[in-house]
């Protein structure tokens, strides 16, 4: 009798990610979405993107594209990468059911379906930001239809199991800095996931440089002389350049530079 398969790790990732599109498409949308193919891009400078119909199958029919960018997934609490993910989904929302604006514009129909989902746009991601352009990042609204959906979504032991081992340094800065570091674990904030200190051990191989096809390629440090040594209260050590400001994901304590 054969065995049955092991789930890969593209079946894992993408089954994970559709279940939360499907537990806030029902829970802050009334399953009114149809369904979209949700895929991973690496884009510069954007935590994801909505493309509307961009997909076609051989039998004639189109879906629309939800992208995300897996390099956060290891250095932003989780409600930031669920955040994301429900942002575009109010791109999907108004493509079907609303006017979306002229390019990227994020226009006042969209500003207020994330309000009434419990996302505050805002075009500096923190409070204080302008509602509406082309450009545009939201925050959580404490006690929120969106928060309390996310809180939801975690007691299903949901988790995002796969994430990038090299994102840039500014990624991991944009994740230190969310607002979803100061809300609680309940709903998916506070400390970056456990897997960070994988993470930031990576960082210290100056470490993925781009070819000319675009993939980044991990390379070993040449010089390791100005490297000093991290550990955090429950004796985590990792290496890095001095100066790094680094969070232990089992702990959520400092790591502290010896020496």
């Amino acid at each position: 009798m054969s065995q049955p398969s092991k789930t890969t790790p593209t079946q894992q990732t993408y089954t994970e990610l559709q279940q939360a599109y499907s537990h806030f498409n029902e829970t802050l949308f009334g399953g009114a979405l149809p369904g979209c193919l949700i895929t991973l891009q690496r884009e510069k400078r954007t935590c994801g993107y909505f493309s509307a119909q961009r997909f076609a199958n051989l039998e004639g029919g189109m879906t629309d594209e939800i992208a995300m960018n897996p390099a956060y997934f290891a250095v932003v609490p989780v409600v930031e990468t669920m955040q994301t993910l429900a942002h575009e989904m109010c791109h999907l929302w108004q493509s079907h059911f609303g006017k979306p604006g002229r390019g990227r514009y994020h226009n006042e129909e969209w500003a207020s379906k994330m309000e009434a989902i419990g996302l505050m746009p805002s075009s500096t991601g923190q409070p204080g930001g302008k509602r509406t352009g082309d450009m545009m990042a939201d925050y959580a609204i404490e006690g929120g239809p969106f928060l309390k959906a996310c809180a939801e979504l975690l007691t299903r032991s949901f988790r995002i199991s796969w994430y990038d081992r090299f994102p840039a340094p500014e990624h991991v800065r944009a994740g230190q800095g969310s607002m979803g570091m100061h809300l609680a674990a309940s709903v998916g904030g506070g400390s970056v996931p456990a897997q960070s200190i994988a993470v930031m051990a990576s960082l210290v191989n100056p470490a993925a440089t781009s070819g000319e096809d675009g993939e980044e390629n991990p390379k070993p440090a040449a010089n390791k002389s100005n490297r000093a040594k991290y550990v955090c209260p429950c004796e985590k050590q990792v290496w890095g350049k001095p100066g790094l400001m680094l969070i232990c994901g089992s702990c959520r304590k400092d790591f502290e530079m010896q020496g």
